[in-house]
């Protein structure tokens, strides 16, 4: 290390007594050579030092007397997509400047500031400014914007994997391609744990004008060469793929149950396991127990505490519905060592650095190999340490799920984030987000929304009927003035009215949930918020569980309940929406390879050992199909004639194609069906026989010809797109929610959409947000790409039918879920056991 800077981190690092592993001085490298790039490096290797580490070593040289505190410019843009990781990176950031005696001040800015801060922070930036999309557009809607920007070097994307396959992440190009229309020369990194597609990661983050660009510059050089390539090492190679060789040792460790039942049935959390999971916990520090939703972390909360209350005071639930003051205390305290044990749900997975957790433990299938990885990195958050993660059934079929998810770990088989395209919905809000700002000139702002991943193909007919669609509402709805955000003055689109620029902040984002409402005390302390749908159904007196705490309702008064502490030891656990997690691919791939030879009486996995009574049952009932093989099972009970039919391609995709076999099975002969699905397979139950394999060999029930049509007859498209339309409505501003404390009501939110998607529907069938809300019912409600990739996989397998005299243990699970969406007094374990005394019979 020769450079000024390079010595102040040299000596700095020998303070601390560490040593810049091989990715870290690649970057550092690469940044002094003036590229951007990817660094994908496992959880707790030093990745933001890796990335902030270069910058500092650039202002040292380029500043002799950089202790010398200077006027506030901004430097470094951090985006982050959680505001509880801007504290840790924030602690860590902050801390390095200070010990190198760097007078720089790492900032914040999220939606928890006050108007206050924000105002004092835009006169004094900080020289590092930790963000989130939504605070950075809404810096985009301020004044003298640019002005904000003009000394920015770099642009870090932490956790860029869980931002590419959402809408935030297309927030996120955006502001990218913004960022750098301002400054040119900017350095855009993303940074990544868990990400298969690297490659086209990496090139969603830099824009697809980022090579063109370069090839333009390169071949005004006499000695360039006319190819500018990858890895070839010439002017051409500005952007890189930095990956860790570090491999991260991950063990994965399944708590058995003592007995297999011989129906297994997804139901009962895990929690029959909690005597065997006690154990682990109170032999460790601290641990991170994960549950999959938040409900079901409250009904966690309170087990354990009635079983173990030993431990109050000592364990702390952690959810994305409670207040940001409490999430801050549990955080704190965890990395205080003040806590031994953590209920918590998605909101402590990403890359808070947790140094004292030494357990992670993870309930139910994460249903994803990269989850999985991600939630097992909390513990051993350090390099070179090994991370240890305790996998908890939730009903016995899922010991072949922790298997397969120990297998993608000793793969390192990580799936890929598929990008989103022409969400319109994004787009327009943007677009009035700058014209609320310093406005824009339309022919330059066309041309650096094309250079985003998102929006590259965008058509010149679309843009302009974007700009009809800001300026008037479109041809439906040109004749009502509250569609009329932005007004053209001369070259500039820009938004005059106050009350219409206030409403836009206000409503500014891309994530869409049920309504919210505040839950507070008597005395007015905030404790969270829960969905308006559930609130609804209390009565004054009701207790429910939230918050570790048994409260009572009280009253709702202003989109706030009411509620004080109760005394029952019983009541209701809040529901939230968006509970179900899709299986991904890569895991239901693995999970039909496990099931070949899964029999073998020399079986070395524990899990799988455990299995072998249930598998074997149902082998002699039924068949255990190879990966080269579907299973169909037919059989009669009281309830009528069941066809059991096993893809293994998780819910969603059984959504759509139980849906689809209905409709093709009803145009051959008249018959209706109930359906009922779980992750391994559906059912189709009916008062009618139907001889399947007469079908079969007559019909090809399972071809992808005419699927898109079979999908629009089979469900109600339309309905569908009605459900998404409501979510496109809000983000592309057709709705306005509300102001804080004064929210619409979501039943009069649902009128609004729907009559607005009725009329627009009827008089303006090509509006692109009507055609964006079908595009994504298909691929995010029925995820029609995977549905067509089963079905040309099964049109290559051998199709195999079984007639079982009963369900079997892979029927089981099905003829449960379809319990559940029934209206019953009954409570679900009683119908089940019912059911099981039939079946033995």
């Amino acid at each position: 290390m020769d450079s000024p800077g390079q010595k102040v981190i040299q000596k700095w690092l020998q303070q601390k007594k560490w040593k810049l592993a091989d990715f870290q001085k690649q970057t550092l490298i690469a940044f002094v050579e003036g590229k951007s790039g990817l660094l994908n490096a496992p959880t707790g290797s030093g990745k933001t030092y890796a990335m902030f580490i270069p910058v500092l070593v650039d202002y040292i040289n380029n500043n002799k007397d950089y202790k010398k505190k200077r006027a506030s410019q901004l430097y470094v843009v951090w985006i982050t997509p959680l505001r509880a990781l801007t504290k840790d990176i924030q602690r860590n950031l902050q801390l390095a400047c200070d010990e190198m005696e760097i007078p720089w001040q790492v900032g914040v800015r999220t939606g928890d500031m006050s108007a206050k801060d924000k105002t004092a922070q835009k006169k004094a930036m900080p020289q590092v400014l930790l963000i989130t999309p939504e605070s950075l557009h809404l810096l985009f809607a301020t004044k003298d914007n640019a002005e904000v920007f003009r000394h920015l070097k770099l642009i870090v994307v932490d956790e860029w994997h869980e931002l590419l396959s959402t809408k935030r992440g297309v927030q996120t190009e955006l502001a990218l391609a913004r960022l750098r229309n301002i400054q040119p020369d900017v350095l855009t990194w993303g940074i990544s744990a868990t990400i298969g597609n690297l490659e086209q990661a990496k090139n969603v983050l830099l824009g697809v004008n980022f090579k063109r660009k370069l090839l333009s510059e390169i071949q005004l050089s006499e000695n360039a060469p006319l190819s500018c390539g990858e890895g070839q090492g010439d002017k051409a190679d500005k952007s890189i793929i930095i990956t860790s060789t570090l491999k991260k040792k991950i063990i994965v460790e399944s708590v058995l149950p003592d007995k297999i039942e011989s129906l297994p049935w997804a139901g009962y959390l895990g929690t029959n396991l909690l005597d065997k999971i006690m154990p682990i916990v109170l032999n460790s520090k601290s641990t991170l127990l994960f549950i999959n939703v938040r409900s079901q972390t409250e009904i966690w909360y309170r087990f354990i505490l009635e079983k173990y209350p030993e431990l109050a005071g000592q364990m702390a639930i952690h959810h994305g519905s409670l207040d940001r003051e409490i999430r801050n205390w549990v955080e704190d305290a965890l990395h205080n060592e003040k806590l031994k044990l953590v209920v918590c749900t998605s909101s402590l997975d990403l890359g808070v650095d947790f140094r004292p957790v030494e357990t992670v433990i993870q309930v139910g299938s994460p249903k994803s190999v990269s989850r999985f990885l991600q939630r097992a990195g909390r513990s051993g958050h350090r390099p070179g340490e090994t991370s240890k993660i305790y996998f908890v059934p939730t009903h016995a079929l899922e010991l072949i799920e922790a298997v397969s998810l120990r297998v993608g770990v000793e793969r390192n088989i990580i799936e890929d984030r598929l990008p989103v395209v022409n969400a319109y919905d994004v787009l327009a809000q943007y677009m009035v987000t700058l014209a609320v700002g310093d406005g824009f000139e339309e022919e330059k702002l066309f041309n650096e929304i094309k250079s985003t991943f998102a929006y590259q193909y965008i058509t010149r007919n679309e843009w302009e009927w974007l700009l009809g669609f800001i300026t008037t509402g479109g041809a439906t709805l040109i004749a009502y003035d509250e569609f009329r955000k932005v007004e053209r003055d001369g070259n500039l689109f820009i938004v005059k009215d106050k009350r219409i620029a206030m409403r836009h902040r206000l409503s500014m984002g891309t994530i869409v949930s049920d309504a919210a409402i505040s839950v507070k005390f008597l005395s007015g302390k905030y404790i969270g918020t829960i969905e308006e749908s559930f609130i609804s159904r209390l009565k004054p007196g009701d207790v429910f569980s939230f918050g570790g705490m048994n409260l009572e309702f009280i009253r709702v008064r202003e989109m706030i309940a009411q509620v004080r502490k109760s005394s029952k030891t019983k009541g209701t656990v809040p529901s939230w929406q968006g509970s179900r997690i899709a299986l991904s691919s890569q895991l239901s791939e693995f999970i039909r390879e496990r099931l070949d030879g899964i029999l073998n009486p020399n079986a070395t996995e524990p899990e799988i050992k455990k299995l072998q009574p249930l598998l074997q049952l149902q082998h002699d009932h039924s068949a255990i199909p190879t990966h080269h093989q579907l299973l169909i099972e037919q059989c009669e009970t009281k309830e009528g004639h069941h066809i059991f039919i096993f893809p293994f391609e998780g819910r969603l995709v059984h959504e759509g194609l139980s849906a689809v076999i209905a409709y093709r099975i009803s145009k051959i002969t008249p018959i209706s069906f109930s359906i009922a699905m779980s992750d391994y397979g559906f059912e189709l139950l009916s008062d009618t026989y139907i001889n399947l394999s007469d079908v079969l060999e007559e019909h090809n029930l399972f071809t992808t010809e005419n699927l898109l049509d079979d999908i629009q007859h089979s469900v109600n498209s339309i309905e569908m797109a009605k459900r998404k339309f409501r979510e496109i409505a809000s983000i592309a501003g057709l709705i306005f929610t509300g102001y804080p404390g004064k929210s619409m009501k979501t039943k009069h939110i649902q009128a609004s959409s729907s009559l607005l998607f009725e009329v627009i529907r009827e008089h303006e069938p090509n509006n692109l947000l009507i055609r964006q809300a079908y595009q994504e019912s298909l691929d995010q409600q029925l995820e029609e790409h995977r549905m067509r990739k089963a079905l040309q996989r099964i049109a290559q397998q051998q199709i195999i039918i079984k007639y079982p005299e009963r369900p079997t243990p892979f029927a089981f699970p099905i003829l449960v879920d379809r319990f559940r969406e029934q209206l019953t007094s009954e409570k679900i374990e009683d119908r089940i056991q019912k059911l099981i005394k039939q079946i033995d019979k």
